[in-house]
């Protein structure tokens, strides 16, 4: 007994292209929601504007490292944040500026006092969860930029 082949027709390729296209189409769309609403970013004003101070960013960076100057951030069980740092001069004037990485875009500002030993602690709390902290620090003239994660 023979079995009739059933012939592959322009209207099946038709269908073939479409799915193919639709499939494709239908991904690309999907990475672009997921993209756009999971990254905040840092949003400037301007970014052509923002691109022309890229390099003095990098200048910046390098000059804090040049100085020595280290510090490790850890929140106490208060919501208080203590700076624990390393060569950073006694008089030193330490702020930092913390935003979310990831989710809700919530922002906060910390200005710190000495706690003795090289430690130093927020005069403010700080709400629980992941912040990214961005600490500045003048001291003797000089001035030291550094970011860390703040869990």
């Amino acid at each position: 007994m023979a079995t009739k082949r059933k012939e592959f027709t322009g209207k099946h390729m038709a269908m073939v292209f479409v799915a193919g296209f639709g499939i494709v189409i239908a991904v690309n769309l999907l990475m672009a929601s997921f993209a756009v609403s999971g990254f905040h970013g840092v949003v400037v004003p301007n970014s052509y504007v923002a691109s022309q101070k890229f390099n003095g960013w990098l200048e910046q960076a390098e000059a804090s490292r040049a100085l020595g100057w280290e510090v490790r951030p850890e929140r106490r069980a208060d919501g208080r944040v203590v700076l624990t740092t390393e060569a950073v001069p006694p008089g030193a004037a330490i702020t930092a500026e913390l935003r979310r990485p990831i989710g809700a875009k919530d922002f906060a500002s910390l200005t710190f006092s000495p706690a003795g030993e090289g430690r130093w602690l927020s005069n403010e709390a700080v709400a629980q969860g992941r912040w990214t902290i961005r600490l500045a620090i003048a001291a003797e003239g000089q001035d030291w930029a550094g970011e860390s994660e703040l869990k």
